[in-house]
């Protein structure tokens, strides 16, 4: 008695070093960004050299076991930067993969930033992968929170960068003014018929010295609880996962500043906020099961999942055995790990 997820092929996750340029190439500032609250870094845009310092100290940290190696351009708009900044950069990264060191280079940017004559820029380069803030897909949602372009951007962009064989990671946000459930899975699948490699999941942050703090102070926003977020991210990352699209990342990075400085003033923020979702699509697979196989489970019943899936079916403070040990008047649930089966795998006996 099984209940079995499409398998998505397994990648190898590349070993990130991150280089931070903080808002710097973005035309203004959305309601809901600071970046500088979210990451601890302070404004200072660094320069070349810095970077291949920086770069050179972050790569000791590499495992032997980790053979594919990315330097990674995120936090500013980065085809938004002047062209002899954009090549600066570029020049002091390929330096590492000259010297075998790294492999690629990737960097996100806004979607009405990409173009034919931009991308120009990048011929010389080993750039392979390009994220976009799409963040959604709804024009009104987009303009409520002055980002500046249209969901027409975001399909243009994909449609070059494909041209270009680029890599191709979208990051989508849920719970943004004006946006609401249905809003967002229709920005998911839309997003999802644009067949990106992959995808990232942010819930939208109530940040202090935003916008939108001003608006949640006075009363104009609402942010998403916790618990509807994290349903609503899991039916979204059905969506993709029915797609064979991957999602790398749901939620906000859990940082020991972001925690420490009190920058959330509300909003769905967990630090295993991933977990939580996957801890849920766990539950409704073993729930799924129990109903539709009409297992006997008056006493006792077994599940079944790969060892790596156990604290997923168990959930955090064992709550999805206890839901289910009240949701089906069961005596006791035991979670028996089996190598046999596939991490997304649930089997369950009564």
């Amino acid at each position: 008695m099984n209940r079995e997820p499409d398998n998505l092929s397994s990648c190898e996750k590349p070993f990130i070093v991150p280089v931070f340029l903080p808002n710097i190439g973005c035309p203004h500032k959305c309601v809901f960004c600071n970046q500088s609250a979210i990451t601890g870094v302070k404004q200072k845009t660094p320069s070349p050299e810095e970077i291949g310092l920086y770069i050179n100290r972050f790569l000791n940290y590499k495992g032997r076991n980790r053979s594919l190696v990315q330097v990674s351009f995120f936090g500013g708009n980065f085809l938004g930067l002047k062209i002899d900044f954009i090549k600066s950069l570029l020049h002091e990264a390929t330096k590492f993969v000259i010297e075998g060191r790294v492999e690629s280079i990737r960097f996100s940017t806004r979607p009405d930033t990409i173009d034919y004559e931009r991308l120009d820029i990048l011929k010389e380069f080993p750039v392979a992968t390009v994220e976009i803030g799409v963040q959604s897909m709804d024009d009104k949602v987009l303009s409520l929170s002055e980002r500046g372009h249209t969901s027409s951007d975001t399909e243009k962009a994909v449609s070059i960068l494909k041209e270009r064989n680029y890599e191709i990671g979208l990051q989508m946000m849920i719970g943004l003014p004006g946006d609401n459930g249905a809003g967002s899975l229709y920005s998911a699948k839309r997003i999802a018929a644009l067949s990106p490699d992959f995808v990232r999941i942010y819930p939208t942050l109530v940040l202090k010295n935003t916008i939108l703090s001003r608006w949640y102070k006075e009363g104009k926003y609402t942010p998403l609880s916790l618990e509807q977020c994290i349903t609503l991210v899991k039916d979204i990352y059905l969506i993709f996962r029915e797609k064979k699209i991957r999602v790398i990342r749901m939620g906000i990075q859990a940082s020991e500043h972001f925690e420490r400085q009190a920058t959330i003033l509300a909003g769905p923020y967990h630090p295993a906020f991933g977990h939580l979702v996957h801890s849920e699509i766990f539950l409704d697979m073993a729930s799924f099961i129990i109903e539709s196989e009409e297992i006997d489970c008056r006493d006792s019943v077994g599940i079944k999942v790969h060892p790596r899936s156990v604290s997923k079916m168990r959930g955090i403070k064992n709550f999805n055995i206890k839901t289910l040990e009240k949701r089906f008047n069961i005596k006791s649930v035991e979670i028996i790990p089996d190598l046999s089966l596939a991490e997304d795998i649930v089997t369950v006996h009564g």
